[in-house]
């Protein structure tokens, strides 16, 4: 199996993770069907499958933070990218201290503006530069 980079498992992750809250499936059934369907042969990587799964278990903390620190914006009247691109990168600075925080936050920015409407790349970068900060993380 071909090693994938952590910047193509995050954007898997962003459409695994876009998929399991529109369907209301598990992720774990999302990520199989979805490397399924493009990968016939192998297994999804480990990194996405731990983006995956790490955001679903902490969802409830995850958006909680970005409940939080977002101004005068409720997670649900947030676009599905943005949320989901939000997500990731909340779970990212909390539970992968190994990754530098500006990678997390650049990741998601370029995610942003590719998946995302125009002011998404500043929404992003702007709500996850709060949280980095609440939560410790140096730039």
């Amino acid at each position: 199996m071909p090693p994938f980079s952590r910047s193509q498992c995050r954007e898997w992750a962003l459409q695994v993770l876009y998929q399991a809250e529109f369907s209301g499936r598990p992720g774990e059934e999302v990520v199989l069907r979805f490397w399924r369907h493009f990968h016939r042969r192998s297994k999804p990587p480990a990194y996405l499958q731990e983006l995956v799964f790490g955001v679903q278990a902490h969802q409830a903390e995850v958006d909680g933070l970005i409940a939080r620190y977002s101004e005068h914006w409720r997670l649900e009247r947030m676009a599905a990218v943005d949320r989901n691109l939000l997500r990731l990168g909340a779970y990212e600075l909390l539970y992968q201290p190994g990754i530098p925080a500006k990678v997390v936050l650049n990741e998601a920015v370029e995610l942003a503006k590719r998946y995302g409407s125009e002011g998404s790349g500043a929404f992003v970068n702007g709500l996850l530069d709060r949280i980095r900060e609440a939560v410790g993380r140096k730039p």
